[in-house]
């Protein structure tokens, strides 16, 4: 029994003209018909997974045919789905419906427009986190679109199918670790188990998926709870482990959380209570904001900058409250001690002027004011008392003479003390330094330190300890070494001279620019800038 019913072999042969067709013909033909449509199907089946694939299409038959020297069949190349037709007083016949198509209307109808010529292009997806508004970019309407994830819109004339942004899928444990630690960040953030999280946060290397949702709940948190003081501390504590985990890149987001974590540094008011200790999580975030810059300062070659420039409008702005002075002071001081030198200390004395009225008990009655003007006033003089120290400590050491220096002159041994002789003194010591105090300041005797002749004798000539070993040498019998031993030690003691001369003009310039610096600081500062001076280096300058 054939697949293919005889009525379609009839229905063929009238399609072909034969009008008189025999049943018995047409029931003889069926199984012929199968048999070579299983062979040429076959043959196409091959074509198909030679080329594999496992959709079988009208090409992979066009090869079966041309493969069994049979013509191709012309007109089923297109791409569009084809249109069945059932016969009519047929239930299970049907046919193609083919339409006539004349050459006048083919050769009169217009050309399609020509396809464009594959380039590539480049354009700003997004400049400082803003989306530029150009033909390259999908508009925001896109954004919000249907939810099948595609937006369907019509472009000069032509349909254009507009892909969203895939959703961010996180799993399941991803979800109970984010919603644990903001619950812990929120509610118990002096608890032990928000400390073990807060380790977890900075070690753990599977947290890269959170970042963007850690981000967002900062900012959101931060701008909502300025008057929680145990909220904000816990999230710049959340934002401060983030940055110590390794397995994080957390730049992409910098643009986020910056703008939070400069609002605890300089907001005018964090916390609603009098006992919170707002000027504790302003230097924490100032340690926070310095170790961002130290880290990511090479990436963002701006990010110092633009931070620098905002927390000096910050001091310089009158208008602002004393709370932001204080953590402009502190954010500046935590970016080093170069950033005081440029930015801090030029401004100082006019700052100061305007800050003494504050501290003053005659001029100011609010005694919370009076002790927010005392805060800057001690992170002031910290910065610069930290600066100057820092200053101090590039200098170089010098190099000083033994207690007691020894010559050998043909035999004898002649000691020479390191005093000095009173003309001496008087005639090649330069000038002591004194700085102007409210009460008498003996001036340190700089006795102790060798003259420059001095020097030059002490490195022509160094100290040989092995003569207190060997009598023999006092009595003039020189050994056969001693020559070429004394005059390797004369060609060191003449480099280290060179090396001296050669590097201290310029200590003395920079002693000279820190003395200077240092009268100033104890012009503004009085005798409190003292005490970050260490004992070697205040001798130099009394």
């Amino acid at each position: 029994m054939s697949i293919v019913p005889k009525e379609t072999v009839e229905v063929i042969a009238q399609s072909i003209g034969i009008s008189h067709f025999s049943t018995d013909a047409a029931l003889a033909l069926a199984p012929d018909v199968e048999y070579r449509i299983r062979e040429i199907m076959q043959e196409a089946i091959k074509c198909m997974r030679h080329s594999r694939r496992t959709t079988l299409t009208t090409d992979d038959v066009d090869e079966a045919l041309k493969l069994r020297n049979v013509e191709p069949v012309y007109g089923f190349a297109s791409g569009g789905p084809l249109r069945f037709r059932r016969a009519i007083g047929y239930r299970d016949l049907f046919y193609l419906d083919d339409k006539d198509v004349e050459f006048k209307e083919v050769i009169e109808a217009p050309l399609p427009r020509a396809p464009l010529d594959t380039s590539i292009v480049c354009h700003w997806l997004a400049i400082e986190g803003v989306q530029p508004v150009i033909p390259e970019n999908a508009p925001v309407q896109a954004i919000a679109a249907p939810s099948n994830g595609t937006n369907n819109e019509q472009k000069d004339g032509l349909p254009v199918e507009i892909k969203l942004p895939v959703k961010h899928i996180l799993s399941r444990e991803l979800q109970l670790y984010f919603d644990k630690i903001t619950e812990l960040a929120v509610s118990r953030s002096d608890s032990v188990l928000f400390k073990q999280a807060l380790v977890s946060l900075a070690t753990d290397s599977g947290l890269h998926p959170l970042v963007p949702y850690f981000t967002y709940f900062v900012a959101d948190e931060v701008s909502r709870g300025l008057n929680n003081y145990s909220l904000l501390f816990a999230l710049m504590r959340v934002v401060w482990n983030l940055l110590q985990n390794p397995h994080i890149q957390i730049e992409p987001y910098l643009h986020q959380l910056m703008p939070s974590v400069v609002t605890c540094l300089v907001a005018k008011r964090l916390g609603n209570r009098l006992a919170d200790n707002h000027w504790e999580l302003r230097d924490f975030t100032a340690k926070l904001v310095a170790a961002i810059c130290k880290r990511y300062g090479h990436v963002y070659n701006t990010l110092q900058t633009r931070l620098t420039k905002t927390l000096l409008n910050a001091l310089l702005d009158p208008k602002r409250a004393l709370t932001q002075h204080y953590g402009a002071v502190q954010g500046l001081a935590a970016l080093g001690p170069n950033v005081v030198r440029l930015l801090l200390l030029p401004n100082l004395g006019p700052y100061l002027s305007l800050l003494e009225p504050e501290m003053l008990l005659e001029k100011q009655k609010n005694e919370v004011k009076r002790h927010e003007a005392w805060r800057v006033y001690g992170a002031l003089l910290q910065a610069a008392g930290q600066c100057i120290y820092d200053r101090l400590k590039i200098f170089p050491p010098l190099s000083s003479l033994p207690a007691c220096s020894v010559w050998k002159t043909n035999g004898i041994v002649a000691t020479l003390s390191n005093k000095r002789k009173t003309s001496m003194d008087l005639e090649e010591q330069p000038p002591l330094k004194k700085i102007a105090t409210d009460g008498p300041v003996d001036a340190v005797s700089t006795s102790s330190m060798p003259t420059p002749m001095e020097e030059d004798a002490a490195a022509a000539t160094p100290l040989d300890n092995s003569d207190a070993d060997h009598p023999s040498s006092s009595s003039g019998q020189i050994p056969p070494d001693s020559g070429s031993e004394s005059r390797s030690k004369r060609g060191k003691g003449d480099s280290q001279a060179q090396k001296l001369s050669a590097i201290l003009p310029q200590i003395w310039k920079d002693d000279l620019n820190s003395g200077k610096l240092l009268v100033s600081l104890f012009e503004l500062f009085g005798e409190g800038i003292l005490s970050f001076i260490p004992a070697p280096e205040m001798s130099l300058f009394l």
